[in-house]
């Protein structure tokens, strides 16, 4: 059986009991390889072969870590530190939304569109994976829109009756998967301030 194979449907969160043989050095050393591979090759072409190839490190040794690929890669992306979008506070909340734009730059946006694109279709078939994305793409920035719109609703720039105000966070998280698929290309900083501009202000009475 193909190594790449190995693990089914990936449920399992817990690694098996074993002894490490890899450092948290070196361990970190070989998430952020695996995340640039996944990039390079999404996620169906990712083989433990070729992340034992690329880190130099032996398949068995990957297998005394990890039950598989789905196991392997989860555990990457839970590595990855997320663009810190909370604490933002610039006194309205376009300023906030342009500050958000701001930390969002156009590489990291490049290279969590990448990452995505090549994940999305997976994770429907390995749950750890789903929630790992989550975990990483998902939730810190829903959170961290809401608290922006929490802001603006104290403020009174925004109406806590505003039938847009829950739905705002999706759409945004939302537009950089749609704004590749439709445009065959990840959407840049300033088509996000458009985006802002032209569509959620707006939506908000702002």
């Amino acid at each position: 059986m193909d190594g790449s194979d190995r693990g089914g449907t990936g449920t399992a969160r817990v690694p098996r009991n074993r002894r490490s043989k890899l450092t948290r050095a070196r361990q970190a050393e070989l998430f952020t390889s695996v995340l640039d591979l996944l990039r390079e090759v999404g996620y169906d072409s990712l083989t433990m072969e070729a992340v034992a190839a690329r880190t130099r490190c032996s398949k068995a040794t990957l297998y005394r870590q990890w039950t598989g690929k789905p196991q392997l890669v989860a555990e990457a992306l839970r590595h990855e530190k997320p663009v810190a979008l909370a604490g933002i506070d610039t006194g309205s909340l376009r300023g906030d939304f342009l500050a958000v734009v701001d930390r969002l730059s156009k590489r990291q946006i490049e290279r969590d569109t990448a990452l995505l694109r090549g994940l999305v279709q997976a994770s429907h078939a390995h749950p750890d994976l789903l929630e790992a994305l989550r975990e990483l793409f998902v939730f810190p920035e829903l959170t961290a829109l809401a608290e922006l719109l929490g802001h603006a609703v104290e403020r009174g720039e925004v109406s806590p009756d505003t039938p847009a105000l829950r739905f705002v966070p999706h759409a945004l998280v939302g537009l950089l998967l749609a704004h590749q698929l439709a445009e065959a290309r990840p959407a840049d900083p300033a088509f996000v301030r458009d985006y802002v501009d032209a569509v959620v202000l707006p939506a908000l009475d702002v």
